[in-house]
């Protein structure tokens, strides 16, 4: 019995806990500086949300940051340049664009270096190709590749010329031609257009928007051209605008080729009308020097197989899409605008029973 009492007390002191109430006491001090401090913490407090959250970082509106793009380009101009033994050739979109249907990438040929008539054989390897130098037979070992060069050598040293001796190999001969034009052969193409259709969606807002204006005429993407100023809705762009928007020049950069950035950007407020939602373009240098090798293959009059090599100088396009679509939030609308009552009952609606409902009118 004696143990019993600790425990009552235990028992008697937690009903006694969770019958109490306890209420916060304030203490009001009359001090200039402890009053000040606490308005100055309260003044930065709403600074911050008004300031930072509400005006820099635009809290009020919800946000769409990773739109859907479609991107389709082609490039439209003729040119007409001499292919090494071949004569002259005329140059269109089939030839001188790669892909011919361009999408978000797409390469323009403004020079180029032909090798005409090759044929699988023996030959000397061209002198500008190190490993293939010799002085005697020795220096060319049976089977072995020339690094850097066109075939695999034959184990002779031959004389090329007076000044030069180098191994012979067995690839397509004759070597491939590396003398490169002063000028651009497809100076032409600084007047080519270049057209990009470029449609978004964001999907979180249910909004689409394409670049190209709506319109019946026929004949109006064949006549205009992009200018920011006075032509900011035509999606025709010239070449040699883009290159100058890019800070270079388009005869330096056709000569050995390189890389342009086209970067469209969509900035939409939702909140006012879809006509304002527009691209904004630029341009910028991604790389200098750009040249990759193509060939086409054919069979001569003994039936041997023949080929036309070129080497492509050009400027490679590179299309990136990037956007944001934004719109006020509930917050704002329902609470802060003049017409939230209209938004309220649009959001809200009132769950009625159907009318002849025994049991709902019951429970009415």
């Amino acid at each position: 019995m004696a143990g019993a009492a600790p425990w009552g007390g235990l028992w008697g002191g937690l009903w006694g806990g969770l019958l109490d109430y306890k209420t916060a006491k304030f203490a009001l001090t009359r001090n200039r500086r402890v009053g000040l401090l606490h308005r100055l913490l309260q003044l930065g407090v709403l600074g911050y949300l008004l300031g930072w959250v509400l005006l820099v970082r635009k809290g009020y509106q919800d946000t769409d940051r990773a739109p859907r793009a479609a991107v389709v380009t082609k490039l439209k101009g003729t040119a007409v340049a001499e292919v090494g033994g071949a004569g002259r050739r005329l140059w269109d979109a089939a030839d001188y664009t790669r892909p011919v249907q361009g999408e978000e990438v797409l390469f323009l040929v403004t020079n180029f270096i032909a090798t005409v008539k090759q044929a699988q054989g023996t030959c000397p390897e061209s002198p500008s190709v190190l490993d293939a130098r010799c002085t005697e037979d020795a220096d060319c070992p049976l089977g072995s590749p020339v690094v850097h060069g066109n075939g695999i050598r034959t184990g002779r040293c031959v004389m090329l010329n007076v000044t030069h001796s180098t191994c012979e190999i067995y690839g397509w001969c004759p070597v491939e031609n590396n003398t490169l034009p002063r000028k651009p052969l497809l100076a032409e193409a600084e007047n080519f257009t270049l057209f990009i259709k470029n449609t978004v969606h964001f999907t979180k807002f249910n909004f689409s928007k394409c670049n190209t204006l709506p319109t019946s005429d026929p004949t109006y993407f064949k006549s205009c051209t992009y200018d920011p100023l006075l032509n900011p809705s035509c999606p025709v762009f010239r070449v040699r605008d883009m290159v100058e928007a890019a800070g270079e020049t388009f005869g330096d950069l056709a000569l050995l080729g390189g890389s342009i950035g086209v970067r469209i950007e969509w900035n939409c407020d939702l909140d006012h009308p879809a006509t304002q939602c527009q691209p904004h373009y630029s341009f910028s240098l991604q790389d200098r020097r750009y040249n990759y090798r193509t060939a086409s293959y054919y069979w001569d009059s003994q039936h041997g197989l023949c080929r036309n090599l070129l080497k492509l100088y050009g400027i490679r396009f590179h299309i990136s899409v990037l956007g944001q679509a934004t719109v006020v939030c509930d917050l704002v609308l329902l609470y802060l605008d003049a017409k939230a009552d209209f938004y309220w009952k649009e959001k809200f609606e009132e769950a009625k029973p159907p009318k002849g409902n025994p049991e709902a009118e019951a429970a009415a």
